[in-house]
């Protein structure tokens, strides 16, 4: 968990008024006594009013709350139209997530955000082409990449050779129409981009552990740009 959201978790459990030891939020958070009191420590810096000590518990005062959340509109309109690309062009899951979280963000959103939110007119129209087996691709990918899950790819290039591949998947880069994994080939011992729309076959074949010199950062730090196979 962020520790933003640790610190976010903490003020909820508190909210409700009842006295909490450190112990029962750290068992609650899965993490360390001292973790809980460090955070606390930090939040009653910031101004939220908690009561208490170390030991003892502690609680929040009454008629405490987060603070809405605040955007300017050049911020509200990049919110609203990144959701709306990723539900055109992104994998299922990515393009349901982006319009939920776009719904929660509207909902906390101040009446005013709320106006200047559905004024936004940029909108990105499904491309009739955009299947959803290739949006499932990405999602797939998506996952094996969070979990670091060696992907087995039967891939065509564009002269038309075919080849099989296992892949360290490092990261998607999407170019407009076009998305391509970053990875590491055990093939060819190096780093390589392949286009999503030319792989024919794809599964996980087990874990991977991240190595130095196979790595994303490794990769930008050789160089910027790859040829696309």
């Amino acid at each position: 968990m962020r520790r933003a959201d640790r610190l976010f978790q903490i003020v909820q459990y508190l909210r409700g008024g009842r006295l909490l030891t450190a112990r029962i939020l750290a068992d609650r958070l899965e993490v360390s006594e001292r973790t809980i009191y460090r955070d606390i420590a930090d939040l009653i810096g910031s101004g939220v009013p908690i009561d208490g000590e170390a030991g003892v518990g502690y609680l929040m005062r009454e008629g405490y709350d987060l603070p809405p959340l605040m955007f300017n509109r050049k911020e509200i309109t990049a919110l609203v139209a990144g959701a709306r690309m990723l539900r055109a062009w992104g994998g299922s899951d990515m393009a349901l997530a982006a319009q939920e979280a776009l719904v929660k963000i509207e909902a906390v959103l101040p009446e005013e955000a709320r106006k200047d939110a559905a004024k936004v007119q940029i909108f990105a129209p499904n491309p009739f082409w955009f299947s959803d087996a290739e949006r499932k691709v990405i999602d797939q990918i998506e996952s094996a990449v969070d979990r670091q899950q060696m992907l087995l790819i039967h891939y065509e290039k564009g002269d038309g050779t075919k080849s099989e591949r296992h892949v360290r998947p490092l990261g998607l880069w999407f170019w407009g129409k076009v998305w391509t994994l970053v990875g590491w080939c055990e093939l060819r011992s190096d780093f390589r981009m392949f286009r999503l729309d030319r792989m024919q076959f794809l599964t996980e074949t087990g874990p991977f552990e991240h190595s130095v010199g196979k790595r994303l950062v490794d990769f930008y730090a050789i160089e910027n740009h790859r040829p696309i196979l």
